[in-house]
């Protein structure tokens, strides 16, 4: 039997069963897939799915990636790898519904000029014309398009929901309407601090990807029916009318999201910028927010010692802690909520408290939260305040958690049973309206949530915090698109070396008070320095005393001593990283080869003794 294996008989045998369960699984096991990644990053989301599954005519993809060009650039093309996975998977989702194509568009080629016809972003990549292209270009039967210019590295975790966000968009006849009422300048216009056009705020530009914007006036004194989701950004200028047009939309089926401010930092308007107070730019909605179940108090801050963000100071000086600009993680989101559920990192500064009001027929559901480290304090504190770190001084948490926003959904009663003095009443109640409400407006603004980079000159938004994916979120949720919901977080193929991040971690906390230590007495000495210096006329130097130049010559001696000590610190920071380098080069170099070369030994020797022994 042993003779019939190892013969060249029994390997063909053993070839054709091979090929044989291959084919079988094929066409037995067609949809068979095992990924065995930590984050399932080859496993598309139910949301993703039910895109797929529901699209009633054809899209075509045309994935265009320059394989020849990118030869020797192995991170891209292990991420266009997983692109086109990725890509096929859902090809194989949706059926005939979705049809790929892949292009490696060669210079000079009729495939580059098509690429370039789509608007696709090209990197050039030598002087001889040589580009590279790694986009994705779709197009429906109405002959619509929608690409994605270039897939960045650094945006890898929204891989699947811009895949997603694609295909669903081709596949909506018309976006759905949302309505803007803005205290602020969201979609750009001229700043009134530099006297230069500002761009739009990318917020603003992700809504107007995915949405058809409809900019109404703060006068308005009714919503058009149209209007699917109204949205209020810093709604101070409202007028009565405007008021109640919003309370009868959103009792007449209207959803809402409004977010409102006890004080907006972003707001530099002439009328904010003439009030010295922080009041001055507070928003409310009057008595709406009463009538739905809701208290706010307009000239209140929360501050939260554990969440204060690291702000900087300016160069050469320490950062400093400003507990009320907040970091807020997924133990302050709502785990529960479709809306919240899959962010990671919200940030807030100078927000309001939203707290329900006992008794209230409407539910109240908190989105997201401040910890039980926490106060809610005057507005007027941040009047003129240079220092954030002064807001610490005399804190004192009330262990209560405030609420910067929440739900509200439920039956509610109009805000203005009598109507206008100039329009009848209107409608009178709801059994259930649908409202998110926000009691901060700076967490839209870009500094607090993304960075965004000229790329070639486009510009390219880097999100380091999920504020944006919030608001799309919860548009999305309030137009009645739940299925992109669940692919906004994703996991990147690139692995962290968190043993690195945690050495590095703890090495920073032991070496960083000696360091603050030695640059306080450095700055010290220099100050000393300094000022024996300054005492003395440049031309009288001969002149001084033996005391004086050993006093001098002591000092310098110092500065040099302690600069020694703070190049020893820091190298001592990275110390322990390079100790583990050491030990996995040793492990990869030396050590593996070997218990390799042993194992091949020791199977040889056992080898040689049964064939002895028989």
């Amino acid at each position: 039997m042993k003779r019939i294996m190892y013969s060249g008989t029994g390997l063909l045998v053993l070839l054709l069963a091979f090929i044989a369960f291959n084919m079988a699984s094929g066409v037995l096991l067609p949809g068979a897939r095992l990924d065995l990644t930590e984050q399932k990053l080859y496993t598309i989301s139910d949301g993703t799915r039910q895109i797929l599954e529901d699209l009633e005519e054809p899209i075509n993809l045309y994935f265009f990636f320059s394989d020849d060009a990118s030869t020797d650039m192995v991170v891209l093309r292990n991420y266009a790898r997983r692109v086109e996975e990725m890509l096929k998977e859902y090809e194989r989702v949706a059926g005939d519904n979705l049809r790929l194509q892949i292009i490696d568009p060669q210079p000079f080629s009729e495939a580059e000029d098509r690429a370039a016809e789509f608007g696709l972003q090209a990197i050039p990549l030598s002087a001889t014309g040589e580009q590279l292209y790694f986009g994705l270009a779709g197009t429906n039967s109405l002959a619509q398009r929608e690409v994605i210019p270039f897939f960045a590295l650094e945006q890898e975790g929204l891989l699947e929901y811009e895949l997603s966000r694609l295909i669903n968009t081709l596949a909506q006849e018309e976006k759905p309407q949302i309505g803007l009422i803005s205290g602020l300048p969201i979609s750009g216009g001229m700043n009134p601090m530099t006297g230069q056009s500002s761009a739009p705020w990318v917020s603003f530009e992700q809504i107007q990807q995915m949405f058809t914007v409809q900019n109404l006036e703060a006068t308005v004194d009714e919503i058009p029916e149209e209007i699917e989701v109204l949205l209020l950004v810093h709604p101070k200028a409202l007028s009565e009318a405007a008021l109640f047009a919003v309370d009868q939309f959103v009792l007449r089926g209207g959803r809402l999201l409004a977010f409102i401010d006890p004080l907006a930092e972003s707001d530099q308007s002439q009328e904010a910028m003439m009030d010295a107070m922080p009041d001055g730019k507070a928003s409310e909605l009057g008595p709406l927010l009463q009538a739905w179940g809701v208290q706010f108090q307009p000239e209140r801050v929360v501050l939260d010692a554990r969440l204060g963000m690291s702000v900087s100071r300016g160069e050469g000086q320490l950062p400093a802690r400003h507990i009320g600009w907040l970091e807020l993680e997924q133990a302050q989101l709502n785990q529960d909520d479709t809306v919240t559920a899959p962010l990671s990192l919200l940030t807030v500064a100078t927000a309001g408290a939203l707290v329900p009001i006992e008794g209230a027929a409407t539910e109240f559901t908190p989105l997201f939260s401040s910890t039980a480290n926490s106060a809610l304090v005057p507005s007027s504190r941040f009047a003129a305040m240079q220092d954030p770190e002064v807001l610490l001084d005399g804190f004192e948490p009330d262990s209560d958690s405030y609420h910067f926003a929440a739900r509200l959904h439920g039956p509610a009663e109009t805000a203005f049973p009598e109507g206008l003095e100039s329009r009848e009443p209107g409608i009178r109640q709801s059994d259930n309206i649908n409202v998110i409400v926000v009691a901060d407006t700076d967490m839209l603004t870009d500094r607090m949530w993304v960075q965004v980079q000229d790329f070639f000159g486009e510009r390219v938004p880097q999100p380091w915090a999920d504020n944006g994916g919030f608001v799309i979120n919860a548009l999305d949720n309030l137009s009645g698109s739940e299925a992109l919901i669940s692919v906004r977080s994703r996991g990147d193929s690139t692995r962290p070396f968190t043993l690195v991040e945690d050495i590095q971690r703890g090495a920073e906390r032991r070496f960083r008070a000696s360091e603050q230590r030695l640059q306080q007495q450095l700055a010290e000495t220099e100050r000393r320095l300094a000022q024996m210096q300054q005492t003395q006329d440049p031309t009288q130097l001969a002149q001084l005393t033996d005391e004086q130049q050993q006093e001098i010559q002591r000092y310098l001696d110092q500065k040099l001593a302690i600069r020694k000590q703070l190049r020893d610190v820091r190298f001592q920071l990275n110390a322990d990283i390079e100790h583990l380098g050491t030990r996995l080069k040793v492990i990869n170099i030396a050590l593996v080869p070997a218990l390799l070369t042993l194992g091949v030994i020791l199977w040889w020797g056992v080898g040689r003794l049964r064939r002895r022994s028989a």
